[in-house]
């Protein structure tokens, strides 16, 4: 780009693979006329922070000296003090740090959210802000998705949904019975709580519903798991647990089921939620990151049955889980009225990129300023 004699107003980097562009536009670049660049550095999710015990030498390929960076208040890894962090670099160095939510902002300043990086993210408080991110609308909308059995929108009554809740049954081999479908569409990680998962396939037996999950795990080891599972569970038609990725059966997942479970250990954002409340499938999820930002418990938020959108549960426990998953279950058999309340409410908000995208220009136009 500098060759090309262009000047970029906003370098907006993510992740710690990016985290040395800051310190470079600072330190090389500035002096080669670049001095009205500014730089947004994006925070999706520091598990990975970009440690790095040969800082001499990569520093030096990028033309930095280490001397000048290996200290505290830099690059030096708070804990690792033989280690430059690349994602340390890209807070220290940049104009504006984000995340991609609010509530996860403040959990990285925790020293359980901030995995090491809390001392250096609360010193750099002041332009740390975080901002949802969102779904595309097009992509997935229930009034026009050609993946699923049925269309349909807000307005109606709900019976083309339920078209969509016989297809996905008949995809599965599930029963055809009165009983409510939880879903869970995810990678197979630790942090997408592994154990809850397991634990919520088991409960749902027991609250008489039916269960199904679509994913894989990077670890073969944990997707072996998954599938001795799936093998134990074969003859169980109330349960369906698909080892993989299927993009058509994503979507009739979403628009076929009635709930859908996301107990993730910690969640930045999470963008499952978001879809399942958009085909009206009521979401139960952990009170963790983004998740506490766009589902809102019937019973705990405050938001009563005129705004809420789900169900919650605080602690990473079975019990916790419980709390949330079978107070789902009962609303579906007791009280089907309040139930597909709460899915039209989460039909109606609105987690696209239209706001998000608004709170970026904001802060493109602050640092400029």
């Amino acid at each position: 780009m500098y060759k090309t004699n262009r000047r970029p107003e906003i370098i907006h980097c993510h992740d710690w693979a990016t985290g040395l562009v800051p310190p470079i536009l600072w330190d090389i670049y500035e002096k080669l006329g670049w001095n009205n660049s500014r730089c947004v550095y994006t925070i999706h999710n520091n598990e990975c922070q970009g440690l790095c015990g040969f800082g001499d030498k990569l520093l030096g390929m990028v033309g930095l000296d280490v001397k000048n960076y290996m200290t505290p208040d830099r690059m030096q890894d708070d804990t690792h003090k033989n280690c430059i962090n690349m994602m340390k670099a890209g807070i220290v160095y940049s104009n504006f740090v984000t995340t991609v939510s609010p509530t996860y902002a403040g959990e990285l300043k925790t020293a359980a959210g901030g995995r090491g990086l809390q001392t250096t993210l609360t010193k750099n408080g002041a332009k740390l802000g975080g901002v949802l991110n969102g779904i595309d609308y097009d992509t997935w909308n229930p009034r026009t998705d050609t993946k699923i059995a049925a269309t349909y929108s807000v307005g109606d009554d709900f019976t083309e949904k339920y078209r969509n809740k016989a297809a996905l049954r008949e995809w599965l081999g599930l029963w055809d019975a009165w009983r409510p479908i939880i879903s869970v569409v995810t990678r197979l990680t630790h942090q997408k709580g592994l154990d809850l998962i397991k634990h919520a396939i088991h409960a749902s037996q027991t609250m008489d519903a039916q269960f199904v999950l679509l994913g894989s795990a990077p670890d073969p080891k944990v997707n072996n798991d998954f599938l001795a599972l799936q093998h134990q569970l074969r003859d169980n038609h109330n349960v369906n647990l698909y080892i993989g990725y299927h993009e058509d059966l994503s979507h009739l997942i979403y628009a076929g089921s009635d709930m859908f479970l996301v107990p993730s250990l910690y969640e930045p954002c999470g963008l499952t939620q978001m879809i399942s409340v958009r085909y009206g499938t009521v979401p139960i999820v952990r009170e963790t990151g983004g998740l506490m930002d766009t589902v809102f418990d019937v019973e705990n938020s405050g938001k009563g049955l005129s705004e809420a959108n789900g169900f919650s549960f605080r602690d990473a426990t079975a019990e916790s889980l419980d709390y949330g998953l079978g107070r789902a279950v009962r609303m579906w058999f007791d009280n089907p009225e309040a139930f597909n309340r709460l899915a039209r409410n989460g039909m109606r908000y609105d987690f696209s990129w239209r706001d998000p995208a608004v709170h970026y220009e904001n802060i493109y136009n602050y640092i400029k300023a």
